[in-house]
């Protein structure tokens, strides 16, 4: 029996699955976070092999019996990253065909129909790409807020900041967010806040993004615009993609994938609004599994099996083999 490998490199966390030719996952690994933009290209390939060594342990499979493996990497972002990222791939030691690509691919295969349409990923920070039935491919940048890409934990967070700001210096009225954030790195007060973090002596981080989203919830005005603006960016970037594999007045799938998501409809309500207004055909599906799958599919791929044939049973066998 033939077996697969795929691996989800993100910028928090690693997923390394095996599935055999039935889509029934034997194997299992994880580890901390891979982007070489943060931990470098030795980074990369220490989750890389961590995360492998753990899941052929638990699936008790010989390497030589891996036929194809995928890779869908955080921060493998252009054309000439590719020689490094295989480079560190190829520290593991596989004799079968591979292929890397960015990790925002790997929701798209893992949800949508045969891998057609738009992924918008929204974990640490967020991520859309895209592809249509030609083969045509769409993107964003994927590095966040400095290129307008907005929606993720960490731009939720920058986001929640520039309105504790505001209501600091009665730009508008009093929010929650202000002790939040003051919690949040131990502040004595907001004046200490601010320069805290001007200095760099206090830094923000994205898990922070959850506690926006409870106080959002729990009625604060200042953080439900901060929420409701987050879903209409991660509905932006829906919408740019599909119009580059130009599909926006198909029925394209829409797929959401990462933790941010979580959150529900307060946050993909008005993704909802936005995409709709301008894809009115549109699917909007919440990821149901790893992404990691996706990543198995394209491994899959390479050795020419077709993948959704089993995806399926794939995304339920491994929501089983990581409880």
């Amino acid at each position: 029996m033939s077996f697969f490998l795929g691996i989800d490199v993100g910028s928090s966390k690693t997923h390394a699955l095996i599935v055999d030719e039935m889509g029934q996952c034997v194997g299992f690994g994880k580890a901390g976070g891979g982007n070489h933009q943060g931990v470098g290209y030795d980074g990369t390939e220490k989750v890389l092999e961590a995360s492998f060594t753990e899941a052929l342990k638990m699936s008790g499979v010989e390497k030589a019996h891996i036929a194809g493996a995928g890779f869908g990497v955080a921060g493998y972002d252009f054309p000439s990253d590719r020689e490094e990222h295989l480079k560190a791939i190829s520290a593991l030691g596989l004799a079968c065909p591979v292929e890397v690509v960015n990790d925002g691919v790997n929701g798209l295969l893992a949800g949508a129909t045969r891998g057609i349409g738009v992924n918008v990923t929204a974990g640490s920070s967020n991520n859309a790409r895209g592809r249509n039935r030609n083969g045509k491919e769409g993107r964003i940048v994927g590095n966040g807020s400095s290129f307008g890409e907005q929606g993720g934990a960490i731009e939720i967070v920058q986001r929640g900041l520039q309105i504790v700001n505001h209501a600091w210096i009665k730009r508008i009225p009093p929010t929650a967010l202000t002790q939040i954030y003051i919690n949040a790195v131990d502040a004595k007060n907001e004046m200490d806040l601010m320069e805290g973090l001007s200095s760099e002596r206090y830094h923000l981080f994205p898990f922070l993004a959850m506690q926006v989203l409870e106080a959002a919830r729990a009625g604060d005005e200042a953080a439900q615009k901060v929420i409701h603006w987050a879903g209409e960016e991660l509905g932006w970037l829906a919408v740019s993609v599909a119009r580059q594999i130009e599909m926006e007045n198909d029925d394209v799938d829409i797929i959401q994938s990462g933790s941010v998501f979580d959150a529900g409809a307060i946050i993909t309500e008005p993704m909802r609004e936005v995409v709709l207004k301008y894809c009115p055909r549109a699917k909007l599906i919440r990821l149901d599994g790893l992404p990691v799958v996706g990543a198995v599919i394209l491994g899959m791929e390479q050795a020419g099996f077709d993948g959704y044939a089993v995806r399926k049973n794939m995304v339920r066998t491994a929501k089983e083999l990581v409880k």
